[in-house]
């Protein structure tokens, strides 16, 4: 019957001058894990719409961000290529990329289609103004397909900002409650008490006020969805637009968004076909999947829907339709500054495994970003931390990471049980680590420069995309072969980090120096003069590594002098460097003038300025003398039970 309905439904559209063309529509939200939406399983929310769309439709249980923020995640999208080729995988930032990589909309103009965005951009590149300009007939707040010539087929985006992390934690409550409570009917709001804590958080009166903004905002997602849809069929669409519902990256919680886990990484994900084009999809319709995509496959799949032909740097898949690619059987994923908080993750997925290399594991999972300092939630973690309140897999974000994380996503979904070291699980971490190298060699990762270097090279007018094919000036081998060891700790590793001190190459002196911040003081002890040494290393990021490893290590002082000259340094990414080492230094007490002094005469600009901010704001509440602070209230208890 579909068939015959199918060839129907198409001489229709020829006879009445609609193009035979889908039209498409993406729905995407910010923020937003798939735990907390009802057709994934949560019992709690409340999202109708998305629900309705997704028993309609695919859903997908293995769709994954390529990145845990939000402008790298659009630039993969926008691109079709991963942030860890485009250099551009630091959240804020406006590296060049190649003039032949358009924004993916484009091609779908070639191919003839009207393309609207309904207007989030945040690309995270250089001269976006213009980029945007060349993808999209239009992009605004009043963008959409009513614009478009008549009968001609529309590529059409509206992102919904209800979701996003300034909602759900970092506004103050004054605001949340005027911009998301208020806009709620009273019969739709979700109360304190009628939702399920993640176990990672303390379940108390004060963090359930503030986590019930999930869902609250969850529900003014879902209603505005719904209006959306309701027009569309009103404007008899319906039959003729296959739509796309997702999420920019996971929930924008402590832990979640700019962490290199699962909760960062993986997204809800729907695709609603019409009958008219259900047999572009190959699962059927009303069905799930556990198809692996990431949205580098984004990109030549709407470019492939829509008749065009797909660039060759897109190196996704094509998921729907006559040209679909093979399945994959594992993802990469990547994670790197957030804002002020400079980070490196590296991930590879099966589904159901989730294998992470932390290569800055000295710093914990709730590390200082000052967007998500301002939020209420985080001071209560904070305070909790500090009075001794929380529980081991509580306390576990605020502690170094390992060089490693394995969870089994399946049995875990929370991730509480790291499987890294577990000998049963042996061979699979192993496997995907493997896996792992093997993707990063095949990419060249241009992020394992630190970014002082990126903006070095961009500066020279160079694109960090196409450097990263230059051996001579990135021999990429010879780096990973030192970034593979830091993070991972013991006398042999040290050993070879600390020979490696001494390298020609700068970045590898500087992943040398970045792997002994990993080790203890004793496993240093016997490389003492080849770190001192380090002190005088003509290059900026080896340099303030290695003053920051002999600081901690042996508490010298021409380290905590280097240390003092960085961070007053004009270059904003040595600061920055700077600063975020002390965030995590058992001993930040000696540069609090300092950082008093920087602020005082606003001597840094942006994100070095709000780096220093969170180190000041670290001495100020008396983090240092935590333990001092959890005897004392244990004390009190003991004191008030004689």
């Amino acid at each position: 019957m579909w068939p015959t309905l199918i060839i129907l439904m198409h001489i229709y559209l020829v006879g009445t001058g609609q193009s035979t063309q889908p039209n498409i529509l993406w729905i995407t939200i910010e923020d937003t894990s798939p735990q907390f939406i009802g057709c994934y399983g949560n019992k709690d929310a409340r999202t109708p719409n998305i629900d309705k769309l997704a028993a309609g439709g695919v859903r997908f249980t293995n769709a994954f961000s390529t990145n845990t923020v939000c402008s790298p995640s659009r630039t993969s999208i926008i691109t079709g290529v991963r942030t860890y080729e485009t250099g551009t995988g630091h959240h804020r930032s406006k590296y060049a990329i190649p003039d032949f990589m358009s924004g993916f909309p484009y091609y779908l103009q070639q191919a003839g289609y009207y393309t609207s965005n309904n207007s989030k951009t945040d690309y995270n590149i250089a001269d976006e103004k213009t980029y945007i300009r060349k993808a999209w007939n239009e992009s605004s707040d009043s963008a959409g397909w009513w614009k478009r010539k008549a009968g001609q087929p529309f590529f059409a985006v509206f992102n919904f900002m209800d979701s996003h992390q300034s909602r759900t934690m970092t506004d103050s409550y004054k605001k949340y409650t005027k911009e998301v409570l208020d806009e709620l009917p009273v019969q739709d709001r979700i109360g304190e008490n009628e939702f399920s804590m993640p176990p990672f958080f303390r379940d108390s009166r004060e963090m359930r006020k503030q986590f019930a903004r999930v869902y609250n905002s969850l529900k003014l997602t879902d209603n505005k969805i719904g209006e959306l849809l309701k027009q569309f069929e009103k404007d008899h669409l319906i039959d003729s637009t296959i739509i796309f519902f997702f999420s920019d990256h996971g929930e924008g919680i402590p832990r979640g968004k700019t962490n290199g886990i699962n909760l960062g990484y993986r997204v809800p994900f729907v695709i609603w076909f019409p009958p008219a084009y259900q047999h572009l999809s190959p699962w059927g319709t009303r069905v799930v999947t556990d198809e692996l995509i990431d949205f580098a496959d984004l990109a030549p799949t709407v470019i492939s829907l829509a008749g065009g032909k797909v660039p060759d740097y897109m190196k996704g898949r094509v998921m729907l339709g006559k040209n679909r690619s093979p399945r994959s059987t594992y993802i990469e994923l990547s994670s790197d500054r957030s804002d002020n908080g400079i980070d490196m993750v590296r991930s590879v997925t099966d589904g159901r495994y989730l294998y992470s290399r932390n290569y800055m594991p000295f710093m914990p999972q709730a590390r200082y970003i000052n967007y998500m300092e301002t939020g209420e939630i985080k001071k209560i973690m904070r305070r909790d931390l500090a009075m001794g309140n929380l529980n081991p897999h509580q306390r576990k974000l605020f502690d170094s990471r390992p060089a490693s994380f394995l969870f089994d996503t399946q049995k875990d979904p929370w991730e509480l049980n790291n499987l890294a070291t577990d000998s049963r699980y042996k061979k699979i971490g192993e496997t995907m680590q493997q896996i792992l190298d093997s993707c990063i060699l095949q990419s060249r990762d241009i992020m394992f420069l630190p970014e002082y270097e990126i903006a070095a090279i961009s500066e020279k007018k160079l694109v960090p995309y196409e450097y990263r094919l230059n051996e001579r000036d990135y021999p990429f081998r010879e780096i990973y072969k030192t970034a593979t060891l830091c993070g991972k700790r013991g006398k042999s590793i040290a050993q070879q980090q600390a020979a490696w001190l001494t390298e020609k190459n700068d970045v590898v002196r500087y992943w040398a120096a970045l792997g002994l911040r990993s080790q203890s003081t004793a496993v240093l002890q016997p490389y003492k003069q080849q770190i001192l040494l380090a002190l005088h290393d003509p290059y900026p990021p080896a340099r303030i590594t290695a003053a920051v490893v002999a600081f901690e290590a042996f508490n010298d002082p021409g380290a905590a002098a280097i240390i003092k000259e960085f961070l007053y340094s004009s270059n904003q990414h040595l600061a920055l460097m700077a600063v975020n080492y002390l965030l995590y230094s058992s001993n930040p007490a000696p540069f609090l003038n300092t950082i008093k002094d920087i602020l005082s005469r606003q001597a840094t600009a942006g994100n070095v300025k709000w780096g220093a901010k969170d180190l000041l704001n670290r001495m100020g509440s008396g983090e240092n003398t935590q333990k001092a602070k959890v005897q004392s209230a244990r004390q009190s208890v003991n004191d008030e039970r004689e």
